[in-house]
């Protein structure tokens, strides 16, 4: 039983269970008293080496039982309660979108020892984690985007397509612009106090119907804040490459190859926006920056408790009445509080 829950509803009615107590006392000083009064022979004593009978020895039983009912009718006239506790979570909310770059270009291993897109997805995974109350979505972007995931609070759900996202999943290239107006698409109908993107790439916008200028403006129209965050560095990095042998046999090597960044449009979205921009160049940066994210969009989350409680008198009074019961048997038995 949870203690924390339990409670007298008129505990005043406790004292009366000292009544079973007194009474206890009054009849067991009474019977000293009558010992005390009786006419002894001293040696009568030594030579009748008697042992009390049993019912000589239950002589209380009656009188212990009766102080038990007292006290176990005081406690049912207290009204003893059980209360379960329910907690009421209301929260104004805050409907995040994660779009996630899927690009080849994910695939550079500037972040050793992992390539950025499985860094990235860990990164994502830990944020997820932390928004319990909040519903987060999904949305990957490569050539062309696709929703992973509408904004939920499954958490596990989440996850799941999180750890579904790969490389080559989607046509290669860098659609920024389809990718944001996606995301805004899944926040559209959001009556959440707050929406928020927070959009995660590694390259420059070559693809994709929307241009990232127009979705931005889309996304301050619906009062969406985007955070850019522009993941490893342009120039020149180790990226895995397919190189196929003479014999036909498929191997990879890791060559260094020109990768492009547009930092200014990733800038230009966020402050167009209401967001900010990140830069992160190792998964430790990345990291920070979700933590960042994380403490600049929290829910203002209202706790409502209370409890609801069970009447557990009507057990206690059974067993008051049971108890008051053996008692008056004991006595009609013949067992009396009499000098021994």
């Amino acid at each position: 039983m949870d203690w924390g829950g339990f409670r007298f509803q008129d505990p005043a009615w406790l004292w009366a269970a000292l009544l079973g107590p007194l009474v206890l006392m009054a009849a067991v000083l009474r019977e000293r008293d009558q010992a005390a009064r009786a006419v002894s022979f001293p040696g009568a004593a030594r030579l009748l080496q008697v042992a009390p009978g049993l019912r000589v020895r239950l002589r209380h039983a009656p009188l212990v039982l009766t102080a038990l009912a007292l006290a176990a009718g005081a406690g049912a006239l207290a009204r003893p309660q059980h209360g379960t506790l329910r907690e009421d979570v209301t929260t104004q909310g805050v409907d995040i979108v994660v779009a996630l770059d899927v690009s080849g270009s994910m695939a550079a291993e500037d972040f050793q020892p992992r390539n950025r897109l499985t860094v990235a997805k860990d990164t994502v995974a830990e944020f997820v984690g932390r928004r319990k109350s909040d519903r987060v979505g999904l949305v990957v972007f490569a050539g062309r985007s696709l929703t992973k995931s509408p904004p939920t609070t499954d958490t596990a759900v989440l996850l799941r397509q999180l750890e579904d996202v790969r490389l080559e999943m989607l046509p290669d290239g860098t659609a920024i612009g389809s990718g944001l107006a996606t995301s805004l698409t899944r926040l559209r109908r959001s009556q959440a106090k707050s929406r928020v993107v927070v959009l995660v790439t590694d390259g420059a916008n070559n693809a994709g119907e929307i241009d990232p200028g127009t979705a931005a403006d889309m996304a301050k129209a619906m009062e969406v804040r985007v955070y850019t965050i522009l993941v490893g560095r342009g120039g020149r990095v180790p990226m895995p490459m397919k190189v196929q042998e003479f014999t036909g046999r498929i191997r990879t090597d890791v060559v260094m190859t020109e990768v492009q960044i547009d930092e200014g449009l990733l800038k230009r979205i966020a402050e167009r926006t209401g967001g900010e921009f990140f830069r992160a160049t190792d998964p430790e940066s990345l990291r920070q920056i979700f933590d960042r994210i994380d403490k600049l969009e929290k829910s203002e989350i209202k706790l409502a408790a209370y409890r609801r409680y069970r009447e557990l008198f009507p057990n206690v009074l059974a067993a008051a009445a049971a108890l008051f019961a053996a008692a008056g048997l004991l006595w009609a038995s013949g067992l009396r509080v009499v000098p021994g």
